[in-house]
């Protein structure tokens, strides 16, 4: 249910929620966030995308005010051109909550994000089976722990992505490292404390809103965070994980069907 008012603040995860399953944004969404941000409502775009991807993102959502980019790790203010989180994990403490994950399921599949420039590679094991086509150097995994690393993606080949996660959640001290999944097979490792809910809690204090004052979409386990952190409303589209849905508020449309811009359409036109 709708709550009465506006909220000062909209922040929506991009694949699988905004974005269509063909990786495009609709006309029309792009239309109704246009609309959102003349209303005077401050638009965030809230990803698990890394920083090599931040054109990527701005095209996806044109009208946004910051990217909140890599789970949370990275906070782009779009006006100043300037980031106000950049957060690395050591090589070394990810050797070591890998050493932890594969004490449990033995041999994963690894690659690791540490480079921030457009379009930057990964590093680590080929795996066909990406969602997208990605530039990635082949690397030992002592080659790519050499120093720190924006977050890792791990791959068990005979363990579902919830089976992973719920072995991480249980053997990964949340001070060692943070850890999720977005939808893609992997598990990803993040620097501890960084999450969605962390990151727009960067955006929030830097532009004076209180999470009382906040709306957020998602669809998967790497939005829990944010759900959690924002106080105006939680919603989930219908495509989402069972896990955030058990946390929305209210559920929308699929991302296919434009759900996203469908509540936000309702929302202005009361």
């Amino acid at each position: 249910m709708l709550k009465p008012g506006l909220p000062k603040l909209i922040a929506t995860d991009l694949d699988g929620t905004l974005v269509r399953s063909d990786d495009t944004v609709s006309a029309y969404t792009h239309e109704v966030l246009g609309r959102v941000r003349a209303a005077g409502i401050r638009i965030v775009a809230a990803t698990g995308r890394g920083p090599r991807l931040a054109s990527l993102t701005r095209d996806d959502v044109r009208v946004s005010d910051y990217l909140v980019l890599a789970q949370g790790g990275w906070v782009l203010d779009q006006a100043e051109q300037r980031y106000l989180r950049q957060a690395r994990l050591p090589g070394a403490v990810v050797s070591d909550v890998l050493t932890r994950l594969e004490s449990e399921t033995g041999p994963l599949s690894v690659m690791f994000e540490a480079l921030e420039h457009d379009d930057s590679p990964l590093w680590g094991d080929y795996d066909p089976t990406w969602r997208w086509p990605i530039d990635l150097e082949t690397r030992t995994r002592a080659e790519c722990l050499g120093g720190d690393v924006i977050k890792a993606y791990a791959k068990a080949v005979k363990l579902d992505i919830d089976e992973l996660l719920a072995i991480a959640r249980r053997v990964v001290p949340p001070d060692v490292a943070t850890v999720t999944q977005a939808g893609l097979n992997y598990l990803e490792i993040c620097p501890p404390h960084v999450d969605k809910g962390t990151g727009l809690a960067v955006v929030a204090e830097a532009v004076g809103v209180d999470p009382a004052d906040v709306l957020v979409f998602g669809d998967m386990p790497n939005d829990l965070s944010m759900f959690a952190w924002a106080g105006w409303g939680r919603v989930a589209v219908a495509n989402a994980h069972p896990e955030l849905m058990a946390m929305a508020d209210d559920v929308t449309l699929t991302n296919d069907q434009d759900g996203v811009a469908v509540y936000l359409e309702r929302l202005l036109s009361r």
